[in-house]
């Protein structure tokens, strides 16, 4: 693709690791441990290339100097990948096994997480390297997918590389990351294309999470005395609303533990729809004529709901949901996952 001349590689001594011989103990280690790859569509590439067979693979070069030496033999450099990989745990301080060493700490990893293009070299060549040291492997690994633009893959020959400062500059930070973890499902590949960020952003931000604002505490501040009202007894449409909003955490980190992004945000979002639907049923605008205490019972259902809306739409767009607290007036140490309850209802007054 450079169209640089194609050169052959002289041959060079070189060390080798036996990654032949691990080709059954990963077969087998898969499937004891379905969930170890994923997508379940990656993992599939990953099982397919080891049942082709695996050669012993090359791990150290003598044709440069640059790098780090093998043990032993200053003359061979090690293979970038084995030195790379390494440092999972080396920067850990292994081979520190302390009780007290980062390395028992943090090892094995929860989760890694990375491009779908290296996802060999982390899903063989790494657990085969761990299994013959005889050390843990990881816990699960994710490989997400690449953008493309318009439907065309992004490289600079086509001049349509995309940066991520200049979208924010242009739509604003919040609006951005809104937009890369609720267009695409993670793992996937996804396209970007800014008519789909306009709508995206407009279609769930602006017309259904802003208006609600907007409706709801506009009509607080105008009929309830500038200030959170005080609710009366809830009905069944009022306690099931409540009820989906409760539901939420347990939803989104269902979604999180799998790495399903866009279902996470498929809740939150979901959530807003559901209380749109539930204002415009209730019209506090009309109660406001004929039972205003009603009216206020609406209204403080409705800004519960965005308490705890606005709390799992903070890893998203943090800036806007702690704006939206903000006017809540929920206390800034009330606002994180573990006060997703009753407890910490907003207050009246």
């Amino acid at each position: 693709p450079t169209g640089a001349d194609v050169e052959w590689v002289s041959k060079e001594e070189s060390y080798f690791f036996k990654l032949s011989e691990f080709q059954d103990k990963l077969l087998q280690f898969y499937e004891d441990n379905p969930d170890f790859i994923a997508p379940e569509s990656r993992r599939n590439e990953v099982v397919s290339f080891v049942k082709g067979g695996l050669r012993d693979l090359s791990i150290s070069r003598t044709s440069f100097q640059w790098g780090v030496k093998v043990p032993k033999d200053d003359g061979h450099v090690m293979y970038v990948w084995i030195d790379a990989l390494t440092n999972y745990i080396s920067a850990l301080g292994y081979p520190n096994e302390g009780s007290d060493s980062n390395y028992s700490k943090f090892w094995p990893g929860a989760l890694h997480v990375v491009g779908k293009d290296i996802l060999r070299f982390h899903a063989v060549y790494w657990p085969a390297m761990l299994m013959a040291a005889d050390l843990p492997l990881p816990k699960r690994l994710f490989a997400h997918g690449w953008w493309t633009k318009d439907g065309q893959k992004i490289s600079k020959s086509l001049g349509n590389v995309i940066d991520p400062v200049e979208l924010c500059e242009k739509y604003g930070v919040d609006q951005t990351r809104f937009f890369l973890m609720s267009e695409v499902t993670f793992g996937s590949d996804g396209d970007y294309s800014d008519t789909n960020m306009v709508l995206k952003v407009n279609a769930n931000l602006a017309n259904e999470l802003g208006n609600l604002c907007q409706r709801t505490l506009s009509m607080v501040f105008k009929n309830c005395g500038k200030a959170i009202p005080e609710p009366g007894p809830f009905t069944a449409e009022d306690d099931a609303l409540l009820e989906s909003a409760r539901n939420m955490r347990e939803k989104a980190s269902a979604a999180i533990a799998d790495q399903t992004i866009l279902k996470y945000v498929q809740v939150v979002v979901g959530m807003i729809w559901e209380a749109n639907k539930y204002i415009d049923t209730m019209a506090p605008w009309a109660l406001k004529k004929t039972d205003p205490d009603r009216m206020a019972t609406v209204l403080y259902v409705v800004l519960e709901v965005l308490r705890y809306s606005a709390i799992m739409y903070q890893p998203l767009i943090p800036s806007s949901a702690n704006n939206i607290l903000d006017q809540l007036q929920v206390p800034k140490d009330e606002r994180t996952f573990l006060h997703l309850n009753d407890d910490y209802r907003v207050k009246s007054g």
